[in-house]
Formats: C-alpha cells, structure tokens, sequence
C-alpha cells in the first residue's frame, strides 16, 4: 500500500525554524513563523491564561467528553466579543473547534455538504493553507489578485470584478482583520462596498477572524466582521484564539454560522456537530476551559484585555521604527497585525538569511513580531545591502 504513496515536499516554515536554530550568528533575526514574541524574544504564556490554569487545577473534577459540539458555554461567552449585541433573532449558531484551521475545515465540509458546485473566491496572496484546505473538502478555488505587493496596495478592482462576476451562493473568503500575511486591510468603505457587493450578488462570506486585538484593538478589529454580518443574511465565521490568548498549542477555536432563517439553524447544527464527529469525533478540553474561565471571570478578563492591548502596542511599535529606518518601508506602519509581505523573490530571502542572519519566509513573509525596535537599522542595512530598498 504504502509504496504507492509519493513524497510530499518538506513544510518551508518549519524548514525555516531549524535553519534559524542552527544559525550560530549572535545578530541573527527571526521573522519567520507567525507566533507573537515579547521583547525578550519569547513567545510566553499569558497572566490570565496562568490564573485560569491555576483555577482549572484547583477545581476541575472530570476529563470526561465534551461531546462533538464541544464546550458551548466558551462559544457562547466568544459570541460578544466577535459580534457585539446584535440581533440575530436565533439566526446564529457556533461549534469548538481544533483552531482556526478546524473552523476552516469544518465550514468547508458544511459548504460542500450543502451545494457541492459551491466555488470559493479567494483573495492572493493568502495563508498558504486556504487553498488546500478547501481544496482537500472538494470545493472549487477561484483565486483573484488581491495586493500588488510592489506597491503594497490593494487592488481593489480585482475585488469588485471577481465578486461581481460570480455566481449566486458562492462563497467569499475574506480575512476579518490583520491580513495574513501582508498585513494590508481594507478600509472601512472598501469593506462598506465589498458588503453591497455580497448582497446584490447573493453571495456567502466566509470571515477568518485569527488574529483580533492585535492589529488595533477588539472593537475596531471587530467592526469589518460585524458590518458584514449585518449587512447579508448568511455568514460563516471562522474564529481562533490560539494568537490573542497565545494559546497557540491548544489549538483553540470556533465556527459560527448565521443562516438566512432561524427555522434552518437546527440543519446547519447538527449537520457542523456530525461533520465534527467523523473528523475529530470531541475537540480538546484545555484550551477552551481556559478561555472559557478567563471570560467568566471580570478580574480575569481585564487581566487579559490589558495583556492583549501590550502585545498590540508591542507588535505595533516594531512597525513604527521599521517604517521611521526607511522611506521605502514607510508602508509598514499603515499596516496591521503580525505580517507585512516585501515584493522580493526566492533567492532573496535566501541571501538575507544567509548573508545576514535576517530570517524570513520565501515569500518575503515578515513576522514583525520576531523583532525588536532595536533591529530596525539591521533589516534596513541587509535589505538595501540585497537591493531591495533605495
């Protein structure tokens, strides 16, 4: 059996992460995978996150199932968080999933469960598991250009001709906030025009929410994601908490979808919890327990809105002194979240990393995070060193 298999090729990003190791350079700089580091370098667990372990030590008396739909109270208390007060009129459902990518996996098993033909419309460059994610549920990806990465704009003709030219009840994959990995959103009209945009057409959008509270804050993090939603009558929602609690090992998340009726709402239910079932039959506990504690909890929660609110300002401060070293990268303060994506090719980054000690992803993927203020002058000089600025 297994001799028929083919090699597949080896994961880049991880690639990346032994190379870096490996390197004994005391100035080498990690920009390469997208986990939050403090100014220390470290990736550390959160205040709140010990408090609520600590509190699930003392008190938790069961490992028992949760069940397919998994921990509903954590879904119920994320539910203000992503869309505020609305009023969904029992329009609106949610599930726990295994991570964000879980919550991308199971809507699109529920989409392909619903209209096999469905094609999803997929801005690029995206996170390079979009495609295949929903490829490997049978669906049909239809990719448009989203960003000039020369210019570092968004091409927003592209976004109105692909939406406008698609067919009634196809599906619109858009990042809620913090576009990975170029970190370039699209303004709040944009967005206004993008939601006319779906209604007119008919179409379903499908918000990845990955990385809320760290590009602003939540609420302004938030306001694309709930603008969407008020305005169409179908939605999924494909959320995590892996990055905003650094819960990233938990793999921690959750998918919500609104149907058009509340009459439907008990089909896309139970059809999210049996696709659950066959895919990882209960999700983990741990993670949502914590998250689910930390919302219970006021004192708890404010511990973790101020934590967040750190890890923003730091992410969003490195983007500032990278912007102040260079003219040519003034584009990187106007962006959000952890990533901005150079225009460079291959072979680049590979000379960065090897003559410089400046790691970043093939693709010119730069976690801003990996760095500190203090770098700026070093990734200016090897940049331009490499000809990549003026």
């Amino acid at each position: 059996m297994f001799e028929e298999l083919n090699n597949r090729p080896a994961d880049s990003l991880l690639a990346l992460i032994k190379a870096f190791q490996a390197d004994e350079r005391a100035g080498k700089i990690d920009l390469g995978v997208g986990v939050y580091r403090d100014a220390m370098g470290r990736t550390p667990v959160m205040r709140a996150v010990k408090a609520a372990e600590q509190f699930l030590l003392e008190t938790q008396d069961s490992k028992k199932y949760l069940g397919p739909e998994g921990d509903l109270q954590f879904v119920r208390l994320l539910q203000p968080i992503i869309f505020g007060q609305p009023a969904f009129g029992g329009r609106l459902v949610g599930i726990q999933t295994p991570g964000g990518s879980g919550a991308l996996r199971l809507g699109a098993e529920l989409i392909q469960a619903a209209n096999p033909s469905t094609k999803v419309l997929l801005g690029t460059p995206s996170w390079p598991n979009h495609a295949p994610i929903f490829g490997s549920a049978r669906l049909t990806v239809k990719e448009y250009p989203f960003v000039d990465l020369a210019s570092q704009q968004v091409k927003f003709e592209s976004v109105v001709e692909a939406l406008s030219s698609a067919n009634k009840g196809d599906v619109v994959l858009l990042h809620g906030c913090c576009h990975n990995p170029t970190g370039i959103d699209f303004t709040m009209e944009e967005w206004r025009r993008i939601a006319e945009l779906l209604v007119a057409h008919k179409l379903v959008p499908f918000i990845d929410l990955a990385y809320q509270g760290l590009g602003d804050c939540l609420e302004q993090d938030a306001a694309p994601t709930r603008m969407i939603l008020e305005a169409v009558d179908e939605a999924l929602v494909a959320y995590s908490c892996d990055k905003n609690f650094g819960l990233y090992r938990e793999r921690v998340g959750a998918l919500y979808v609104m149907t058009r009726n509340a009459g439907d709402i008990g089909k896309a239910e139970s059809n999210m919890a049996a696709l659950a079932r066959v895919n990882w039959s209960m999700p983990p506990d741990h993670g949502a327990a914590i998250v689910r504690t930390i919302l219970e909890s006021a004192e708890m929660s404010a511990t973790w809105r101020a934590e967040l609110e750190e890890m923003c300002e730091r992410v969003n401060g490195n983007r500032a002194a990278l912007a102040a070293a260079a003219p040519d990268l003034a584009f990187i303060s106007r962006q959000r979240g952890l990533f901005s994506n150079l225009s460079i090719s291959r072979e680049t980054a590979a000379a960065l990393r090897a003559r410089h000690g400046i790691y970043m992803a093939d693709s010119g993927r730069m976690n801003l995070a990996g760095m500190q203020p203090a770098d700026a002058g070093a990734i200016v000089t090897a940049l331009q060193a490499e000809g990549c600025l003026k």
